[in-house]
């Protein structure tokens, strides 16, 4: 039996909630209802380029409709704005303030413990449920070490990629200082799971845009009623690099065999 295709799961999922969502929402839906057995490294981006691009090459025969930043719904669902149907360029100037982003991949409270800690230790991550596993060891951009929920140290990865600066902090006088990192990317992931570099032209409102969001992410104002602004679709969840299983495993049977 041949999967469903993006466009028909997507459309599946809106149709079934009958209000608009995120990529993200719409993204883990599918899993959830498991309308596709592969889904790559990145659905959230999947869904994402599959309604933008039916958007700009479709226009208001497009089943999709941008309802506001981030989220999107059935036309059949949505008034739209005529000014928007009728505007291209309009429209285009919004799809892209939906993708651009200075950080196109971030991690927030990794846990130190479910890191195999080598000297090219496996920053392993995923986008949502039922997404493969990326190893983000080669990112580059700012990273924070916590001790419990306190903020300790921030630093570059640049010259030298995030797993290796981090390695180097198991070693260095920080090594009993943290527990948790969070990190904020400049590569984009590919559907295959891989780092790549994309060129963005910064200007001031981008810059103050992405500063705002990781202070917000990295702080936490109470009084912060959101998140950064597009933020909730590149952050990764991290997971257990497989290698320590084993090692337990090796730990757990010695153990057994001396006692």
């Amino acid at each position: 039996m041949s999967e469903t295709s993006w466009r028909k799961a997507i459309e599946k999922v809106l149709r079934e909630a009958g209000e608009p969502m995120t990529c993200g929402e719409i993204a883990e839906r599918i899993v959830t209802l498991g309308l596709r057995k592969k889904v790559g490294a990145t659905p959230k981006n999947t869904v994402n380029s599959r309604i933008t691009t039916s958007i700009r090459r479709e226009g208001a025969k497009s089943p999709f409709i941008r309802v506001e930043r981030g989220r999107y719904g059935l036309r059949e669902f949505e008034e739209p704005d005529a000014g928007d149907v009728a505007d291209k360029k309009k429209v285009e100037e919004k799809l892209r303030d939906d993708e651009i982003s200075v950080v196109k991949a971030f991690g927030m409270y990794w846990d130190r413990s479910l890191v195999d800690w080598k000297p090219q230790p496996k920053l392993l991550g995923q986008q949502s449920i039922g997404a493969e596993t990326v190893d983000f060891y080669g990112q580059i951009g700012i990273y924070l070490l916590h001790d419990g929920r306190e903020v300790v140290y921030v630093g570059r990865a640049t010259d030298r990629p995030l797993g290796k600066r981090l390695y180097e902090h198991t070693q260095d006088r920080l090594r009993g200082r943290w527990d948790r990192f969070s990190w904020f990317g400049l590569l984009s992931v590919t559907e295959e799971g891989k780092l790549e570099k994309v060129a963005i032209n910064i200007d001031e409102s981008l810059f103050l845009q992405t500063a705002e969001a990781i202070l917000i992410e990295t702080v936490e104002p109470a009084l912060n009623r959101k998140r950064g602004d597009g933020f909730s679709d590149i952050e990764y969840i991290q997971a257990k690099d497989p290698s320590l299983a084993t090692r337990e495993l090796i730990i757990e049977l010695t153990k057994k065999l001396t006692s």
